[in-house]
């Protein structure tokens, strides 16, 4: 009887170790390394029979011809602006998020709207069970097959039998291969899977999405090695208390990474959001304080985010300083400025920020609005709700220029807003705006404008 190969794993990186360390060498962190029952063997094709193939030539990089890559629309526009066009041939997306926030509902979806041959595997749950939310999201495709199974060699037989233009794996932690003695969602076996299916995705040109559970960190379970063996990273992101979603890309090997996908979960499944500024500007019949309307950018994408602000009195003697959706650090830098450069007193004062809809931004282009916000608060007079901000504040007080100005103008315009407010220092071509245009180059001179 031969003897029970083990090997040591970090969960972490998923760097192979002969014996237990209690640190990676690799990725430095603590405890993350385990043991794992291995067995080695001639590693085969995604097919049970190995294919033979010639070496690749090397080519001068001036011999080497470009061809626009095959895609495949999908019938989703929020996805194919994240995805850069579409599903590329030959490509693996992986899609992470929180558990319940939605990602099996999304590519079941995709998969009965696809018109296209498609395999939905499923490792988690029946056929029973997928039926019963397919009806619930009111779409028929009878082009979708409905497959439970965890062993890839059955799913290979089944791909070879049926032929699907379009894989899904729901999800990669749930499967296992016959070519190494590991239990499902080891580190080895999500890294030899993961290989199998990545080589079967090249060969025939099948584009393939995976499913990917995420550990209490956010991070997507497994090693990280993971993400970097596939083409297009998809984060799923939303509370669960919330109805919207947010898809990001953070890696994407066919297209940016800065677009973003909304959607809005209902029961019959999850509804594209064209137009963000529905969510993430509240309605309200009042002219209310503490609020201030920025222009922001993902991406190419421009949509108008609603920014509230509370200031209060600091009733236990230490101010605090609290966001959500938006960076405390920056915050603190903002509200320095306002101290020492503006001379508004608010080093005694409790602060609040939030960014409605429940997303988070990072564009410093809404730090006018932020100012702005506080501000309207401290004072406790309103802002007018057809006013909106687009600039970045800088150490001295400044009010600084931002990128693609002209596009959030144009945005604000569109819905309705009546006046903005941006830097001087912002050069704009196109002077036929209906929107009024306002350039200010420090923030008293706003401060003036709007509460004196």
């Amino acid at each position: 009887m031969s003897k029970t190969k083990t090997s040591f794993f970090c969960q972490n990186c998923g760097a192979q170790y002969a014996k237990w360390l209690g640190q990676c060498t690799s990725c430095h962190q603590w405890n993350t390394i385990v043991e794992e029952v291995i067995q080695k063997e001639e590693k085969r094709n995604w097919k049970q029979n190995t294919s033979s193939k010639k070496a690749n030539k090397a080519l001068k990089i001036n011999e080497i011809s470009l061809k626009k890559e095959d895609r495949i629309a999908v019938n989703n526009k929020e996805l194919n602006r994240v995805l850069g066009g579409g599903l590329v041939k030959g490509s693996m997306v992986l899609l992470g998020g929180e558990p319940g926030i939605g990602k099996s509902t999304l590519l079941l979806q995709i998969a009965l709207t696809i018109p296209k041959n498609i395999l939905y595997v499923s490792g988690e749950e029946s056929q029973s069970q997928i039926k019963m939310r397919a009806e619930r999201l009111k779409i028929i495709n009878t082009n979708c097959l409905i497959l439970t199974e965890t062993n890839t060699q059955q799913i290979f037989r089944t791909i070879e039998e049926t032929n699907p233009e379009v894989v899904v794996i729901d999800s990669i932690q749930t499967l296992y291969t016959n070519t190494i003695d590991a239990s499902p969602g080891s580190i080895s076996q999500i890294r030899e899977t993961t290989a199998e299916l990545i080589k079967f995705a090249k060969e025939t040109s099948t584009p393939v999405l995976l499913i990917g559970h995420i550990t209490k960190d956010g991070n997507i379970a497994g090693p990280k090695i993971l993400e970097h063996m596939v083409d297009v990273v998809l984060q799923f992101e939303g509370d669960r208390n919330h109805t919207y979603r947010i898809l990001r890309a953070q890696k994407n090997r066919f297209g940016s990474t800065a677009e973003i996908g909304i959607y809005e979960m209902r029961s019959e499944g999850l509804r594209e959001v064209a137009n963000p500024s529905e969510i993430l500007i509240s309605q309200k019949d009042d002219n209310l304080s503490g609020t201030a309307i920025a222009a922001t950018l993902e991406g190419i994408r421009p949509f108008m985010i609603e920014v509230q602000a509370l200031v209060s009195t600091a009733v236990y003697g230490t101010p605090q300083r609290s966001a959500t959706g938006y960076d405390t650090k920056r915050l603190n830098m903002l509200l320095a400025v306002l101290e020492k450069r503006a001379g508004f007193r608010l080093g005694a004062k409790d602060v609040f920020l939030n960014i409605a809809g429940g997303i988070k931004v990072d564009d410093p282009a809404i730090d006018l609005a932020v100012v702005m916000s506080i501000l309207s608060s401290n004072e406790d007079e309103a802002i007018p709700q057809d006013y909106c901000f687009a600039a970045e504040i800088g150490l001295s007080g400044e009010v600084r220029p931002i990128n693609r100005v002209e596009q959030r103008i144009l945005e604000a315009e569109k819905l309705g807003f009546h006046k903005i407010f941006i830097s001087k220092f912002n050069k704009i071509s196109q002077q036929n705006f209906t929107i009024k245009v306002v350039k200010v180059s420090k923030v008293e001179t706003i401060f003036a404008n709007l509460f004196a």
